[in-house]
């Protein structure tokens, strides 16, 4: 018999469930158009379809980043902290001079993605848990923030500042760039041994160490690229606002949205099946659900609600649906064959 390729095994357990948040997606968007015209509104105004494309775009690339945190077992709860970090430093560094835009964005990537480092290293070589050891580097991030930044922070480059403000049709720029990079991060899952590896390890570590995976690479890389996303999307707020905060990322609650969005995406928070297609399907979701409630002037307590009422409904759906059927193919049957069918470690 031919070794299952753990491509097309990854390929064909996503795909129904990731179908399926989109299904969702289509029929919230149907649901937010009916309400919205019952208001005496059109929901799909350009004005509005910016607005909610420009309400994915800060809390996409955070989940991007998350996403590969959480298929390998992990969480980032320190990614809010990142995000601010990154605006301060991107924008006091640039100070509103054009010849300082190389500087700022790579001083905040570069911070960000090393503080990333020092998560996947916790998580992956001292064997700290991933909520605990994220939580407590965001808290020093945190403490360093609001030690050292008071307000309003620098000041973005006319350059930043104009591709904050720059839109294709009522596409935002900024959401195209998100978009490109949703796209890198695909392929690098499905096509590069540590995106098949990031897989493995979060299905079954054990399993994972047998076939000769060195752990510790997966979980150190997803949590680099989370630190590095949330960078960007700190990059992306000073873009639009033209100023760094300390207190943007935690005022965002993208920790929390953003793992909802992931698990609303399909994703198991044990790690080893989600994708980053599902995650950007439950973004969109939430921007829609956003939106309409906008629209109708719903009281803002009431829209946690929601979002909670759809999280429940989504998870016990796929606990019912999916999640016994994939289980054993995502633990031994995928890593099993990697080293035959992918030419993998031995």
């Amino acid at each position: 018999m031919s070794a299952i390729s753990p491509r097309s095994t990854i390929h064909r357990a996503l795909s129904s469930t990731t179908a399926t948040v989109y299904f969702v997606f289509v029929a919230v968007l149907l649901v937010s158009a009916i309400v919205a015209a019952i208001a005496g509104r059109s929901f799909f105004t350009a004005g509005n379809l910016t607005v909610l494309l420009t309400s994915t775009t800060v809390l996409g690339f955070v989940t991007i980043g998350q996403t590969l945190a959480i298929l390998v077992g992990s969480l980032d709860l320190s990614v809010p902290f990142l995000v601010s970090l990154s605006s301060v430093l991107a924008a006091g560094t640039m100070a509103g001079q054009s010849a300082n835009l190389p500087a700022g964005i790579a001083t905040a990537l570069s911070v960000t993605t090393a503080v990333g480092l020092l998560n996947g290293v916790l998580v992956g070589v001292v064997k700290i848990n991933g909520f605990i050891a994220t939580l407590g580097v965001g808290l020093i991030v945190s403490g360093y923030l609001f030690t050292n930044y008071q307000g309003s922070t620098g000041k973005a480059s006319p350059e930043l500042a104009a591709i904050g403000s720059a839109h294709w049709g009522f596409v935002p720029v900024t959401t195209l760039i998100m978009f490109a990079c949703l796209l890198a991060i695909v392929i690098f899952l499905t096509k590069s041994r540590i995106g098949l590896h990031i897989y493995a390890v979060g299905g079954d570590p054990a399993v994972a160490r047998m076939s000769g995976v060195h752990n510790s690479v997966p979980v150190i890389t997803a949590h680099a690229v989370s630190g590095l996303f949330s960078g960007i999307a700190g990059l992306v707020i000073v873009a639009r606002l033209g100023v760094g905060s300390p207190s943007v990322g935690d005022q965002g609650g993208y920790d929390l949205l953003s793992i909802a969005a992931v698990v609303l995406g399909g994703a198991v928070l044990a790690g080893g099946r989600g994708s980053v297609w599902g995650s950007l399907g439950g973004i969109l979701i939430f921007a829609s659900l956003d939106s309409v409630m906008g629209i109708v002037q719903l009281n803002p307590y009431l829209k946690d609600v929601v979002r909670g009422v759809i999280i429940i409904g989504a998870v016990a759906v796929y606990a019912r649906s999916s999640i016994p059927r994939t289980t054993s193919r995502f633990s031994a049957a995928p890593v099993r064959s990697m080293s035959h069918a992918e030419g993998g470690p031995r």
